[in-house]
């Protein structure tokens, strides 16, 4: 069976600087606030933008991630609770 993730996005600290969606544009698009938006998220009770992925979305996000300046894209292995980024 395929690992599962959640990405876990902190809009709300987003810079704008566009790093998520010139590397993964099928998963991040700019909004016309200047800050980005996890394609396909739903809210949590924090404010924050969350989505699963799958073991296939997993490289390009984590890039995303790693990539994002102000440090707001997380990303959880489900399996283990495992923070990875």
């Amino acid at each position: 069976m395929s690992e599962t993730f959640t990405i876990i996005y902190e809009r709300k600290g987003c810079i704008g600087a566009g790093v998520c969606a010139a590397i993964a544009d099928k998963h991040w698009v700019m909004n016309e606030d200047g800050k980005a938006d996890l394609v396909d998220s739903k809210n949590d009770a924090e404010g924050n933008w969350v989505r699963e992925i799958t073991q296939e979305e997993f490289d390009v996000n984590m890039q995303s991630a790693e990539g994002c300046p102000a440090n707001v894209i997380h990303i959880i292995k489900k399996s283990t609770g495992e923070k990875l980024i």
